[in-house]
C-alpha cells in the first residue's frame, strides 16, 4: 500500500508504473447525535479504505471529508455539497488518475446521501476514459449488524449514530465519542420517507437513530473485520474481472 497524500512523487511514478488500483474514501460532514463526532462518515469510510488498500496493495488517497448531506443541515454543523459538487469530484479524480497511470478506482462511501451523484459519476467516468470504476457502500452490513449488534437499526438498513456506527468509532477515534451524552431515540418515520426530500429533525430530536449506549470498541473491531472481508470478496471479483 501506498498512501499518497505523504508520498513523494519519484514513489508515486514508481507505483504507478505497474497500474495498481487506486482506494478513495468519500465520507460526509454532518451530524451523528450530541456523541459522536461531524466527521464519522470520514473516519468509518477511511478506515475500511485503509484495510483494503493494505490488503490490496493499492494506493490509499485522502479521504474525502464532505459529502450530500442535505437533509441534516437541520442541525448545526452539518455542511453539504451538491449533487453536482460531489459528481464533479470523482470525475474529476478519476480523469486525473487515469491519466497518472492508475489501473483502476475503488470509492469506499461513507453516506447515503453520496450513492446516486457518485454512481453518475462513476458511468461517466468508465464511458469517458475507460478506467474502471467500483463503488462500495458497505457491502454485508445489515449482516454483520445483526450477528455483532444488540440492538435493533430504528428503519430497514438504516444505521445513523447507533450501536454499530458508534462502535465503529470507538474502534478507530474513541477519543471522538462523549458516550456520557450516548441515548437511544427511534423516531417514527414519515409513511412517504423515502420518496420525497425531508430534513430530518422535521422528525427526530436528537440526530440519533436508535440506540448507541450498548457500542464498545470491541463490537467496533469486530463489524469493520467483517465489512472488509465483504468488501474486499467484492474488489477481487471487480479486480480480476476489469483490470
Amino acid at each position: 500500500m501506498l498512501r499518497t497524500e505523504t508520498a513523494t512523487w519519484p514513489e508515486m511514478k514508481t507505483a504507478l508504473a505497474v497500474h495498481p488500483p487506486a482506494v478513495l474514501p468519500f465520507g460526509a460532514h454532518e451530524q451523528h447525535g450530541p456523541h459522536c463526532p461531524l466527521n464519522t462518515d470520514t473516519v468509518l469510510s477511511a478506515g475500511l479504505a485503509e484495510g483494503l488498500a493494505q490488503e490490496l496493495d493499492a494506493l490509499l488517497l485522502p479521504a474525502m471529508p464532505y459529502g450530500e448531506t442535505w437533509n441534516n443541515e437541520g442541525f448545526a454543523g452539518t455542511l453539504s455539497l451538491s449533487v453536482e459538487t460531489v459528481s464533479a469530484i470523482l470525475l474529476d479524480l478519476g480523469r486525473g488518475l487515469k491519466r497518472s497511470g492508475a489501473g483502476a478506482l475503488i470509492v469506499v462511501n461513507g453516506h447515503f446521501g453520496n450513492r446516486a451523484p457518485l454512481a453518475a459519476a462513476a458511468e461517466g467516468l468508465e464511458s469517458e476514459t475507460g478506467l474502471p470504476v467500483l463503488l462500495l457502500d458497505y457491502p454485508g452490513l445489515e449482516e454483520v449488524a445483526a450477528r455483532v449488534c444488540q440492538s435493533s437499526p430504528a428503519g430497514p438498513s438504516f444505521y445513523h449514530a447507533d450501536e454499530l456506527e458508534t462502535s465503529l468509532v470507538l474502534h478507530l477515534q474513541p477519543g471522538t465519542v462523549r458516550m456520557e451524552l450516548a441515548a437511544p431515540e427511534y423516531p417514527q418515520f414519515p409513511p412517504d420517507f423515502g420518496t420525497r426530500p425531508i430534513m430530518l429533525d422535521s422528525f427526530c430530536q436528537s440526530g440519533v437513530f436508535g440506540d448507541p449506549r450498548p457500542a464498545s470498541a470491541e463490537k467496533g473491531e469486530r463489524i469493520l473485520a467483517g465489512l472488509l472481508q465483504e468488501s474486499l470478496r467484492v474488489a477481487r471479483e471487480f479486480l480480476a474481472a476489469r483490470v
